[in-house]
């Protein structure tokens, strides 16, 4: 799988495939520690290693483990990568139509529950899912097979997933029932209104938990609090819109949210370790080094960050 990775994913960062929903990436040296925010997805990394940290726990996700998020959460990852041995993955974003269509095809199966449901696990790359991943990244490298074969081929890596070990976090996360279910519709809450006030006691009342439940059932989920969780959320944001929009830090800062730019600042520079000027130089002199992309292609690759 890693020399056709090579061929789709020529460039460093970021690339499209031919399948909404679906991208390669490729980095050639090695990242340090850094916060970044993924969306709910599976993420395979077929060549290189990644390891990502919440909350004190390391989830390892190289060519025998894969990462699957069943709802959006910030955390810190670091890349081993050099330019000869670069690091090369696919992330196919959940689609939760399609998840729910599949879990209805599934009801009465009995699937095992082997762990409780969480928001982030990474688990062993069995033999199927090898072999699902290698037969989309050969559709993904012909226009009509990746038109024609490719939504099929997702479908099924969502049934290999649904099945195994890391199926009950996702299966609880499209329910409604149970606190899972719960945080989860709160979370897609805070990240349609990030922008706008979110009072803890407001969150918990729409999960249908008392606050001290509320706080013990979301720090489960996420391995954060909520209001930690929120303030991430919009630092991840504001740190997009600089970058992206070129927005100041002063307009970034009230578009996501704050009042005070001081305090945005300060948690800017705690939360990246860069104030939102030297973040925003550093990022414009990563881009310049990089080969000329579309700027659409930008955009998307600072929204969901690996």
């Amino acid at each position: 799988m890693g020399d056709l990775l090579r061929y789709l994913a020529p460039l460093e960062g970021y690339t499209q495939s031919r399948l909404e929903g679906v991208r390669f990436l490729r980095c050639n040296q090695p990242v340090a520690r850094t916060p970044v925010l993924y969306e709910p997805s599976i993420v395979i990394v077929c060549h290189g290693t990644k390891r990502g940290y919440l909350d004190g726990q390391v989830y390892l996700y190289d060519a025998q483990h894969y990462l699957v998020l069943s709802v959006p959460l910030p955390f810190s990852s670091e890349t081993d990568a050099t330019a000869e041995k670069p690091m090369l993955a696919v992330s196919i974003r959940l689609d939760m139509t399609l998840l729910a269509e599949l879990l209805i095809a599934l009801a009465g199966e009995g699937a095992p529950h082997l762990m409780p449901p969480v928001g982030i696990v990474s688990t062993p790359l069995d033999h199927h899912l090898q072999q699902v991943t290698l037969r989309l990244l050969e559709a993904l490298a012909s226009p009509l097979e990746a038109k024609v074969l490719a939504p099929s081929i997702v479908r099924e890596m969502y049934f290999r997933v649904l099945l195994g070990e890391q199926g009950v976090a996702l299966r609880s996360a499209l329910s409604l029932q149970g606190y899972f279910g719960r945080i989860a519709r709160v979370l897609r809450r805070i990240h349609a209104h990030y922008s706008q006030p979110l009072n803890v006691g407001d969150l918990a009342h729409d999960a249908g938990l008392s606050v001290a439940a509320f706080h013990n059932h979301f720090k489960s989920v996420t391995r954060t609090s909520p209001i930690q969780y929120i303030k991430s959320i919009r630092l991840h944001h504001a740190r997009l819109m600089m970058i992206r929009d070129r927005q100041t830090a002063a307009a970034a800062a009230a578009r996501v949210g704050y009042e005070s730019q001081s305090q945005f600042s300060r948690e800017f520079k705690r939360f990246f370790g860069r104030s939102p000027a030297e973040e925003a130089r550093c990022m414009a002199e990563l881009f310049a080094l990089l080969p000329a992309r579309h700027e659409a292609d930008s955009g998307q690759m600072m929204r969901v960050q690996f």
